[in-house]
């Protein structure tokens, strides 16, 4: 969709899970903001530093230059004014007071892009994503390629046994998965099943005492 913007604010929201590409779009965006010649900042959370502390790189390599912040209060505080596109990567990180910051961005007449899961390893909203769709003005939601059976994917799947909500992983931990074959329990069942074995060994051990 391509409208005019100028000096009105607006709120884009790229999401959708692992693997379909939001960072490459993320970037795709600011890039052409670039080239336009506006001041751009671009921002993402210091809990994400996979693949580097100070830019934004997408599982295919795209990459561009970005701030790391701990959350909505620090992004403020290192905003220039003067910027008019805001980039911000993997908001789901960055706690509620992303909402309210990215509206009044908006309301001063700034560009915000953001890109971020909005569901986590159970397929529940990824707060605060769900809030930052409300109040978007354009939403771009990608699909991934099922790593089952090569259908559109949704789902992030969790490959490794853990009950915290974040665990910043790539490939090997984590892999997008279909609706029919994405198991929001199947890392939990892992770890129940490595504490059965480990218990029965332990049995077996005392048994020949």
């Amino acid at each position: 969709m391509n409208i005019t913007k100028g000096s009105i604010g607006w709120i884009e929201v790229v999401c959708g899970p692992m693997f379909s590409g939001k960072s490459e779009e993320l970037i795709r965006r600011l890039r052409r903001a670039e080239i336009a010649r506006q001041r751009v900042q671009i921002f993402k959370p210091g809990i994400d530093q996979r693949y580097s502390d100070d830019h934004i790189i997408s599982h295919s390599d795209f990459k561009i230059q970005s701030e790391c912040v701990k959350d909505a209060a620090e992004l403020e505080k290192r905003l220039d004014w003067r910027t008019e596109v805001i980039g911000i990567d993997e908001a789901q990180f960055l706690g509620e007071g992303i909402v309210d910051l990215v509206v009044r961005l908006a309301d001063m007449g700034k560009r915000v892009i953001i890109a971020g899961l909005d569901t986590d390893y159970l397929g529940r909203p990824f707060h605060p994503m769900p809030e930052l769709l409300a109040v978007a003005d354009e939403i771009s939601k990608a699909l991934a390629i099922c790593m089952q059976c090569g259908n559109p994917a949704k789902h992030t799947q969790r490959l490794v046994a853990s009950d915290e909500l974040v665990v910043v992983g790539a490939a090997g931990m984590y892999e997008a998965r279909c609706r029919r074959c994405f198991e929001p329990n199947i890392a939990n069942l892992q770890k129940r099943e490595q504490a059965t074995a480990a218990a029965m060994g332990r049995g077996a051990e005392n048994g020949k005492h």
